[in-house]
């Protein structure tokens, strides 16, 4: 629950995108080992598609901000 909540509050800086990341990541490979006990793998998954989501608009901010940057000058 908290990788897909902080996934979705990922566009508010980049430290909700990179926490959903762990903990999609973490609470997947748990749900994997519990042989079916422990649900939510899906909201698991969708948790870690928007963490990378967010961390690859943020890369690429950065990357057009300094592109920018530089041709002003």
């Amino acid at each position: 629950m908290a990788a897909l909540v902080l996934g979705i509050t990922g566009f508010l800086c980049c430290i909700p995108a990179i926490l959903a990341l762990v903990f999609g990541y973490i609470s997947k490979g748990q749900i994997d080992k519990s042989n079916g006990t422990q649900t939510g793998r899906g909201m698991a998954v969708a948790g870690i598609v928007l963490g990378w989501v967010w961390v690859g608009l943020g890369i690429l901010y950065v990357i057009l901000v300094a592109l920018g940057t530089i041709s002003e000058s």
